[in-house]
């Protein structure tokens, strides 16, 4: 039997993400129109549409484990970041290219970061599959961003972070958003942060737990 991903994403959108306060009609539209089963490994794809992360890389090789976001949580954050058609952004952590062909349909163009080269092949290809043109995948160190393409209008970043590294608050536009997850499991917090004449102000949204997006993690105190 072939699933029907056209209807499961629009039980996606009806079932998980509409009834977590998501209305922005774009934000919808674009999960309705992108195929999330395109960006998860093959023998994952029946699994597409169910409301949790879905692994598209185990760790290995010394490199961390990726997931796609639950859809319901990308969703609350992107409506969260308010992206516009005449925005430049920059998605950090890619991974293998979901959020980034989301913010396609939202944004005018956007640059999307990723150090696992693996992912990073996968991203370019199944993008282009897709269409999504305004989207160029870039490969480098998440934590320092993308300053060569800079300053955005929107800076996204896909997990939960410890820390935000000034290097990146200094890739805002002024009038600029990026919005993040502070902390980890049930503590974990969205917050949008603001540039206005070079002054970056932050508000809690909401509490949001969210896969660790490595690079942004704290080293372990040590204890004796």
């Amino acid at each position: 039997m072939v699933a029907d991903f056209a209807e499961l994403r629009r039980k996606m959108v009806d079932n998980q993400i509409r009834t977590v306060d998501v209305t922005d009609l774009s934000v919808l539209e674009a999960f309705l129109t992108v195929s999330r089963e395109d960006f998860v490994p093959e023998d994952m794809k029946a699994f597409s549409y169910l409301d949790t992360d879905i692994l598209v890389y185990p760790a290995k090789n010394q490199l961390p484990a990726c997931y796609l976001m639950r859809p319901a949580s990308l969703a609350k954050l992107l409506q969260l970041a308010a992206v516009k058609s005449s925005d430049i952004v920059l998605d950090i952590g890619t991974n293998s290219g979901y959020c980034a062909a989301l913010l396609s349909k939202l944004a005018g163009f956007v640059i999307a970061l990723e150090d696992n080269k693996v992912l990073l092949e996968r991203a370019t290809s199944t993008l282009k599959l897709n269409q999504c043109n305004n989207v160029v995948v870039v490969h480098g160190a998440l934590e320092k961003g993308y300053a060569v393409e800079g300053p955005y209008d929107v800076i996204f970043i896909e997990g939960s972070v410890d820390f935000i590294p000034e290097g990146i608050f200094d890739q805002m536009k002024d009038g600029g958003r990026l919005v993040v997850v502070e902390g980890h499991g049930n503590a974990g917090v969205a917050r949008i942060y603001v540039k206005e004449d070079g002054i970056i102000s932050a508000r809690r949204a909401f509490n949001l737990a969210v896969k660790r997006l490595p690079g942004f993690l704290k080293a372990p105190d040590f204890i004796f």
